[in-house]
């Protein structure tokens, strides 16, 4: 059997060597009020990057102006590049490196707000925008696949040592594969052969454009979670494909529907109230009437994503990285002995951006999360944990 890997120990990513294998994943930090990036942005990556991440994920960073989730995201144009720059610089001075998730947010962009047309498979309502997605053409889609490319060059530029393709949670790439969502019946739909193309191509096209100059992941749904949606059959035939195409260096396993059922990725309290509260009406009413059904309550546990994804590990060569419930030394050592390369924080770091320091030097620290997902509804106002505030503390060293 192969030595089971310390998770504090630095290790390779594609052409970038990581001090450590733990990354902070993406998460939607609201801190761009004009479409730029803001000093608050940057600060909310070097916490963390202070505290003892490999490596830290900005997010989300649209590659176009119709594919962010909200008007005042970020999207990738030469305007963004000297902001993303000094972000970059602030994290390296760190020790740490720094990603850049590049997607098109589909159906969960908010056409109203971006003030720009959003593109689906199919025409496709958001009840947040209160608009209709256009069903994209060819044209859209070959549109999309070049601006990831696009995208994959300016964060070069930027100086990021990797981009994250954003193929999961049902945004454009992952809402293709959706049976569900996909009911196309041209080159784009019914089989999965077709309803991958759009992802394959994607992540084939950043690989062409930034060779080896910088590492290249994904972010892939095991499952949304949902009946008739993306299914763990499917997504393991989806995978294979994208490391037999071999233009990423390791894939992000995820799961759950931005669109339809959130939680299942999270787990945890479902703060219905708070997300009622983020919203004007009529939306706050129907949250508050239906919200039970789009906000399910999944029991949080250590690892929780860990029974899909060993499926992908036992079946796939390519290095994965787990994501869902990492907040302890003993789940980290759990997923280096499960044969997972890298671990993927949200959350817990969110709630203390020095964890990693702190688990360095005892191995018997605890994250103070309480998994209360009260931060969830934050991302419409400013990214924050409300238990701890940490975001706005000095990091401890």
């Amino acid at each position: 059997m192969s030595e089971v890997p310390d998770v504090l120990a630095p290790a390779k990513l594609g052409p970038i060597t990581l001090r450590n294998r733990i990354i902070k994943s993406a998460t939607f930090e609201a801190r761009t009020p004009d479409a730029l990036v803001s000093d608050d942005l940057i600060e909310y990556h070097r916490a963390p990057a202070a505290g003892g991440v490999g490596m830290t994920t900005v997010a989300y960073c649209a590659v176009s102006q119709g594919g962010r989730t909200e008007g005042n995201g970020i999207w990738m144009r030469p305007e963004a590049v000297p902001g993303f720059r000094r972000l970059t610089d602030a994290i390296h001075a760190e020790g740490a490196a720094v990603s850049a998730q590049i997607g098109h947010a589909g159906p969960v962009a908010n056409a109203r707000s971006n003030k720009a047309t959003a593109l689906a498979p199919v025409r496709f309502f958001n009840p947040i925008g209160m608009r209709f997605a256009k069903k994209a053409s060819r044209a859209d889609i070959d549109d999309v696949i070049a601006a990831h490319a696009n995208a994959a060059k300016l964060a070069v530029d930027s100086g990021f040592d990797a981009v994250e393709v954003h193929l999961g949670h049902n945004y454009l790439a992952s809402a293709f594969l959706s049976p569900l969502i996909n009911r196309r019946s041209d080159e784009f739909g019914g089989s999965l052969e077709n309803r991958a193309k759009v992802a394959r191509g994607t992540v084939l096209a950043v690989k062409r454009a930034v060779g080896d100059q910088i590492a290249v992941t994904a972010k892939l749904n095991m499952s949304d979670g949902v009946r008739g949606g993306i299914s763990v059959d499917e997504a393991l035939v989806t995978a294979k494909w994208l490391q037999d195409d071999g233009a990423l260096d390791a894939i992000e396993l995820t799961a759950g529907s931005s669109l339809v059922n959130p939680m299942y990725l999270f787990h945890g309290d479902a703060p219905l109230k708070e997300f009622a509260g983020a919203f004007k009406p009529p939306l706050s009413w129907g949250m508050r009437m239906t919200g039970k059904k789009f906000l399910r309550e999944y029991p949080y546990r250590e690892a929780y994503l860990l029974r899909e994804a060993k499926r992908f590990r036992a079946e796939l060569t390519m290095p994965l990285i787990l994501l869902g419930g990492i907040t302890n030394r003993d789940t980290m050592d759990l997923a280096m002995a499960e044969g997972f390369q890298f671990v993927a924080m949200g959350r817990a770091l969110l709630a203390e951006p020095d964890l990693i320091n702190r688990i360095a030097r005892d191995r018997s620290v605890h994250s103070a999360c309480t998994h209360c997902n009260r931060c969830m509804p934050t991302i419409y106002t400013r990214t924050r944990c409300v238990v701890t505030g940490a975001p706005d503390l000095p990091v401890s060293l």
